[in-house]
């Protein structure tokens, strides 16, 4: 829907912004959530919103899964970042439809995450995490869904930050990756061990230092800036796949059984970090 009809979703299209944010918010509803939305002004530019659906308890500790909704350019952005999107969606159903969690949920769909907001206190994942923070919300953990929907069986598609990962990681993009920071491992773990145990899809976790490139590229950096554990779900982006911030991002090039693998394995992360 977002890389077909609603495209492209930079930061001057608030038309589509807005109406992709009516679409996540209508589908977040018709899953059960409770759906509110953050809007924020940002100088110069207008006026842009989070879109959150909550599921379980009302106060308490929070698990929060995002997915940011604009995309790069005049671009279809089907993988970056659609895919994620329709895999947050995803989730909500299978939320909704299962048993309520202990903990509370909450599904975020995040603007702004492109440039010339990225790493910006206008960044939408910035604005919900700090407002987190600031009301004194604990969050038990955050996961960014960062394209989840481009795979490879080709040998050689994979490629890596670095020579030295080679010895561990593959170089056949056919997998999905967990990412963290140095010192929360123990997260990243038990995502990635979760997410196993849903699918047989293979799924690989990394914690590295910031000076590596890309582990800090998405939504979850803004947690990570509040001092709220976090992890990534990707297909690795740009790493992987050549069409990342090109017209080549379409639907057509995604992998919708895997993407559904990624789900059933998030959602198996989910419900465990919610016990």
């Amino acid at each position: 829907m977002l890389a077909e009809t609603l495209a492209p979703r930079h930061w001057k299209r608030q038309d589509n912004l807005d109406r992709a944010a009516a679409y996540v918010a209508a589908r977040l509803g018709e899953a059960g959530a409770r759906v509110t939305e953050q809007v924020y002004a940002v100088e110069a530019a207008g006026r842009y919103r989070n879109v959150i659906g909550s599921f379980g308890p009302e106060a308490g500790e929070r698990v929060i899964v995002g997915a940011h909704y604009d995309g790069a350019g005049p671009f279809a952005a089907a993988d970056d970042n659609a895919s994620g999107v329709a895999g947050l969606l995803e989730l909500a159903r299978l939320l909704g439809t299962g048993r309520t969690p202990a903990t509370r949920v909450d599904l975020v769909a995040f603007t702004l995450e492109e440039p010339p907001y990225y790493d910006t206190e206008w960044m939408g994942s910035h604005v919900h995490a700090a407002a987190l923070r600031r009301e004194g919300v604990a969050v038990r953990a955050m996961i960014a869904l960062e394209m989840i929907g481009y795979f490879s069986d080709a040998p050689g598609s994979q490629r890596l930050p670095h020579l030295l990962l080679r010895v561990v990681y593959p170089s056949t993009g056919n997998f999905v990756a967990v990412i963290g920071r140095l010192g929360e491992a123990q997260l990243a773990r038990r995502v990635k061990r979760a997410m196993q145990d849903a699918t047989d899809l293979d799924v690989y976790s990394m914690n590295a230092p910031a000076w590596i490139p890309g582990i800090d590229f998405s939504d979850h950096r803004s947690y990570w800036a509040q001092g709220y554990p976090a992890a990534m779900v990707t297909d690795t982006a740009f790493y992987r796949n050549d069409r990342y911030h090109t017209p080549r991002d379409t639907p057509d090039t995604l992998d919708y059984r895997r993407m559904a693998d990624v789900v059933r394995g998030v959602h198996r992360a989910v419900l465990t970090l919610a016990r």
